[in-house]
């Protein structure tokens, strides 16, 4: 049997039950017609993009979204038996699938888990339920502790928790709350991001620099709404959730691995592990992104021209599915290597970059890492360059300088 290569798999299902007002996602509501539209293609594109994969082995699966949750169990099965029947999974593969509060049952749950799904990564995001009304959310937190108490009773045992900090109305003291709530459930993972206010959504209306409120299509009661928001917490306080977080969820038993995530020692994300170590990716659905055979490319972000293309057709398979196909130069490579494997705490292998490109991380690097090194941003330890706890304070800077 030859030796195949590793691949991981993201499967993109756009539709939610409602947009955020801070979600700069692809995502969109979407009716059980159109979803069953989108998964009968989605189910085609499998098929097609599997015969371009039969070098690899798939090593884990994310279905994410949007909300994966929300679509039909039948629906959801299928999308899972064809990944099976047509991609080579690994028998012990990570298979992850998002799912919102509200929008898990007992039999979803059940099937997904006979299907193969093996981790469960729920977005809560405050355990505050102002907070969560702010942030355009559904849900409240007792439904969030109802489907995370389904989850549990369906036999996962492998559960992600997301959570953002730094969101409107949010203080040092109702972040620590969420903190202290989240843990005594004692999920395997928790994602702990701070808020990003993102172009083209209703939270960069209200909290975004010199953008004229009638700048985005809203209602006039949306708008009253928005603006009637609270602010943002202050940068010191920003800083102190910051802290609050690394601090707090090291005593709970949960060790830092990467920039944003926390984990019980042997669960960190193996898939979000491949993107960070330059794995190569399949992305499936609307508007997911490819690395493959040293390319990059993507789906279109059109629900029509996805929903009508002819995959048997070499030309709409090459316009649908291989949009902007980029091949990576050395430098290209060297780069995402550099400023990706830096989010990991442990930091990029030496002898890892050596194996990829054939030369010494000094060769290509060495000034950059000897003034980080000097600057107190950057360690060498145990064969790894990793950045200090100074260098994640200013990671953004740290990865800039790896730019060839």
């Amino acid at each position: 049997m030859m030796n195949k290569k590793n691949l991981e798999i993201y499967v993109h299902i756009p539709f939610c039950a409602r947009k955020c007002a801070y979600c700069d996602f692809l995502s969109f509501p979407g009716n059980v017609r159109m979803q069953r539209e989108y998964t009968d293609k989605l189910l085609e594109e499998i098929e097609y993009q599997s015969a371009c994969a039969a070098d690899y082995q798939v090593v884990s699966v994310f279905i994410g979204g949007g909300t994966p949750s929300i679509l039909k169990t039948e629906d959801m099965e299928a999308v899972l038996k064809a990944l099976k029947n047509r991609f080579d999974i690994h028998p012990e593969a990570e298979i992850t699938m998002e799912a919102n509060p509200g929008t898990v049952t007992a039999e979803g749950l059940s099937c997904y888990r006979s299907a193969g799904v093996n981790r469960i990564s729920i977005g809560l995001q405050s355990a505050d339920d102002k907070e969560l009304r702010y942030l355009g959310r559904i849900h409240t937190f007792d439904e969030f502790l109802k489907s995370y108490q389904r989850v549990r009773m369906a036999g996962f045992d492998n559960v992600n928790v997301d959570l953002i900090s730094a969101i409107p109305g949010q203080t040092v003291e109702s972040w620590k709350n969420t903190l202290k709530k989240v843990t005594m459930l004692k999920p395997e993972h928790i994602s702990a991001y701070s808020l990003i206010v993102e172009e083209g959504t209703p939270f960069y209306d209200r909290y975004g620099e010199h953008v004229e409120m009638e700048s985005y299509a809203m209602t006039v009661e949306e708008r009253r709404g928005l603006m009637a928001l609270p602010d943002l917490p202050d940068e010191d306080s920003e800083r102190e959730m910051y802290y609050l977080t690394q601090e707090f969820l090291k005593e709970q038993g949960y060790d830092r691995y990467e920039i944003s995530n926390y984990s019980k020692k042997g669960y960190e994300c193996r898939h979000n592990i491949g993107y960070w170590t330059g794995m190569e990716y399949l992305g499936l659905g609307l508007g997911a992104s490819s690395y493959m055979n040293g390319c990059r490319f993507h789906n279109t972000a059109d629900l029509n021209d996805y929903c009508n293309a002819r995959f048997y057709q070499e030309e709409d398979f090459n316009r649908v599915l291989r949009q902007e196909l980029e091949r990576l130069s050395i430098d290209e490579k060297m780069e995402e290597y550099m400023f990706l494997g830096l989010r990991l705490t442990r930091g990029v292998s030496a002898h890892g970059f050596i194996s990829n490109f054939g030369q010494n991380i000094r060769n290509v690097y060495g000034q950059i890492l000897e003034g980080l090194e000097r600057d107190g941003l950057m360690e060498f330890k145990d064969g790894y360059y990793r950045l200090t706890l100074r260098g994640v304070d200013l990671s953004n800077y740290v990865m800039s300088q790896f730019l060839l």
